[in-house]
């Protein structure tokens, strides 16, 4: 296990991407900023501080890939030559992750539902060939709402695939709204637990929490996946996205470019 130092500043590392991750869009007057600011503190627990090389990470709601790329270059696996070329013609690193080209993009994701039954098959394969290695994969609570992501749960459950660690990230919004005015609350803990994934709920941007919890499951051999539910905050960080379905989709004008990364200075890097 790759451990943080103990000097480790959490919170100043979460500011740090946050503000890398707003210069990616700004330089390409892209959407989908909200999904990621939502989502990338599980990734700096999961994939920053938790990385080992038999581990593998699927990020499986594709949409908030340049909170992927950011974490992948703080790990040194893409260049800022690499970043530089985001979201423009010939990149290898598109609006949704692409294949074949960087080691820690292993399979396209973004369209949803796909991303958990990779991770499993992944997780199946590790218990076959004898690896140590913990099958990691992030979904949007929206993405619950697919049949692909239920039927590759319980084929976690029936193969008993306790190398798999699923996390949700549980914003309460999805394209056209509220999830649970979508289909329900298809990502409750509940209904998660009651189907045999051992399932914990935590504040996703706590870093800190997350960090031990995630070495307490992926080193219980008990025979059932596992699954973190994640209450998170669509556009964490700037004010003027928080809980707003329309920042699914909008890019920042300058001003609201230069007003997102004061903020993000101000809360989590003075």
């Amino acid at each position: 296990m790759i451990s943080p130092a103990p000097t480790t500043n959490t919170t100043a590392l979460s500011g740090q991407l946050r503000l890398r991750l707003l210069d990616l869009y700004h330089m390409a007057h892209a959407g989908h900023i909200g999904c990621a600011l939502s989502c990338i503190d599980l990734m700096i627990a999961t994939l920053v501080l938790r990385k080992q090389e038999e581990d593998t990470f699927i990020l499986s709601k594709g949409h908030a890939a340049a909170a992927l790329y950011t974490c992948l270059n703080h790990l040194g696996e893409l260049t800022e030559d690499d970043l530089q070329t985001f979201y423009k013609n010939g990149t290898t690193l598109p609006a949704h992750p692409a294949p074949n080209k960087h080691k820690g993009i292993p399979f396209a994701t973004g369209s949803l539902g796909h991303g958990l039954p990779i991770a499993t098959g992944i997780a199946h394969a590790n218990k076959l060939q004898g690896s140590n290695g913990t099958s990691f994969v992030l979904l949007s609570d929206g993405e619950t709402n697919e049949g692909t992501t239920w039927e590759a749960a319980h084929y976690a459950i029936q193969n008993g695939l306790d190398n798999l660690i699923m996390l949700i990230d549980k914003n309460g919004l999805q394209g056209f709204g509220n999830t649970t005015d979508v289909l329900g609350d298809t990502a409750a803990p509940h209904k998660w637990e009651a189907i045999g994934f051992e399932t914990v709920e935590v504040d996703g941007h706590d870093i800190d929490a997350l960090l031990p919890l995630i070495d307490t499951l992926r080193l219980q051999a008990n025979g059932k996946p596992k699954a973190i539910i994640a209450h998170t905050v669509k556009g964490k960080g700037v004010s003027y996205m928080e809980n707003k379905l329309q920042w699914h989709y909008l890019p920042m004008t300058a001003e609201l470019y230069d007003q997102a990364r004061a903020e993000i200075r101000e809360h989590y890097l003075q």
